[in-house]
């Protein structure tokens, strides 16, 4: 993509100006208005702006409002880790918004059925494992990539064991919950995304040992952004860890907005030579959990992110180049996570419209929910085949309710079996399947 164009630098010659500026009504409206959408540099640049409007001026007036309201946040003494924000209207709104929402004290403990939560989480799982690994270059199919995991089959390529290791990881997120961050858990975080994808296999939960890594122009290849020193990152990554454990009410920060620093951070700390985005989102989602924010896990934040991968990038860059200002980052947070949430509520609401399809199967004596989902999948597709485990993993129950759920409906006639490489029982839909629903249903 193309790198922003930086800001100008602060003149405070032209104080006097600025104050003018702030002063006057058309000038101080366009502000508000430029704060409010917080826009960066090259957005307000070209904006039409009246004539004896200097832009410079404006971005001048507009940096100098929001230093003003700005909160700081020192994470270490380290040059370049003193960050600000703003909490600006928007911001507050949608805060209040997921605090209802998102911890289930208004809509959250009604959007989701009780009876259905295992396998939405499930299938929300997934689809945050795949989309995270998409981000980090993983090349497959979304429905490629759930087979492999219902299936639980062995990963054929680095792109499915990134998906593979997505999966286990998050999954592990709701069990670490409890737990105070720490370095080391940082580092089995890591480890575990990262198994058996990374060029060097000895980088697997270590902190990188190089500099090598940078930020750059892909045009001209000028440097945008250089990393910490690598002798750095233990001292930074304990401040870090600091920063994410702290409870003092004096230094409160939103959960959500400290969850979005301490993904920003990781980006911006680049501990690892490899798989800091996809720890980062995985520590967003840990934090979020250890903050009762429990509808997160049922949500897939970089599906969303996958769909504008430009404005996830600029986002990171409007902060760095800006004077780490990382209102930018929320900002775009903010808008995926309610994207996120408002596709969860799309997504439940087929489910449960294609539940109201099942009713036909539910007239069957003894048939349960999940053997009628399993007949309406036999029913919209013939050729499906399926196992015991993919079963299991579909509905995230146990392996011996599973093969309880198939047995019956092999009983009923319903489907029949065959075996496939070492023994294994493969199912599929009986040649019977119409006459015995017709005569079960009358």
């Amino acid at each position: 993509m193309k790198i922003p164009e930086s800001p100008p630098p602060q003149n405070l010659d032209k104080l006097e100006d600025i104050t003018n500026c702030l002063k006057n009504e058309t000038s101080s409206k366009l502000i508000r208005e430029f704060n409010e959408k917080y826009l960066y540099w090259s957005e307000l640049k070209y904006r039409k702006i009246p004539e004896q409007f200097d832009p410079e001026l404006l971005w001048a007036a507009v940096k100098l409002n929001r230093n003003l309201t700005a909160r700081r946040i020192k994470i270490s003494d380290i040059a370049g880790f003193e960050f600000t924000y703003n909490q600006t209207p928007y911001i507050q709104q949608k805060l209040h918004e997921f605090d209802l929402n998102l911890g289930g004290q208004l809509e959250g403990k009604d959007i989701i059925p009780e009876s259905e939560k295992n396998r939405y989480l499930i299938s929300s799982i997934m689809e945050e494992a795949i989309a995270s690994s998409q981000l980090e270059g993983a090349v497959t199919t979304r429905k490629d990539a759930k087979v492999m995991l219902r299936q639980e089959r062995k990963p054929q390529n680095r792109s499915e064991q990134m998906i593979l290791n997505n999966y286990i990881t998050i999954k592990k997120l709701a069990h670490l919950k409890n737990e105070k961050l720490t370095p080391q858990l940082v580092l089995e975080i890591h480890a575990s995304i990262t198994k058996h994808t990374l060029d060097d296999p000895q980088q697997e939960g270590r902190f990188r040992n190089t500099n090598d890594i940078v930020v750059s122009d892909k045009t001209t290849g000028n440097v945008i952004y250089q990393p910490p020193d690598f002798r750095q990152i233990e001292k930074i990554m304990d401040e870090f860890c600091a920063f994410a454990n702290e409870t003092d009410e004096d230094t409160f920060i939103h959960p959500i907005i400290r969850a979005t620093i301490l993904h920003f951070l990781i980006g911006y700390i680049h501990p690892f030579v490899d798989g800091n985005g996809r720890t980062a989102r995985a520590i967003f989602y840990w934090y979020l959990l250890s903050k009762g924010y429990w509808l997160i896990e049922y949500m897939s934040i970089s599906r969303m992110i996958i769909r504008s991968p430009a404005q996830y990038s600029r986002a990171y860059l409007f902060t760095e180049l800006d004077d780490n200002d990382l209102t930018y980052f929320i900002n775009y947070q903010l808008k995926t996570a309610e994207s996120a949430f408002d596709s969860l509520k799309e997504y439940i609401g087929r489910k449960i419209e294609e539940k109201s399809q099942l009713y036909d199967f539910k007239k069957i004596e003894h048939i349960n929910d999940r053997q009628a989902h399993i007949l309406k999948m036999l029913s919209d597709n013939p050729k499906l085949t399926f196992t015991i485990k993919e079963v299991q993993n579909r509905f995230n129950t146990v392996y011996q309710t599973a093969r309880t759920d198939i047995i019956g409906l092999e009983e009923l006639g319903f489907i029949e079996k065959t075996t496939s490489g070492r023994k294994k029982l493969v199912y599929y839909r009986s040649g019977m399947f119409d006459e015995r629903v017709r005569e079960l249903t009358q």
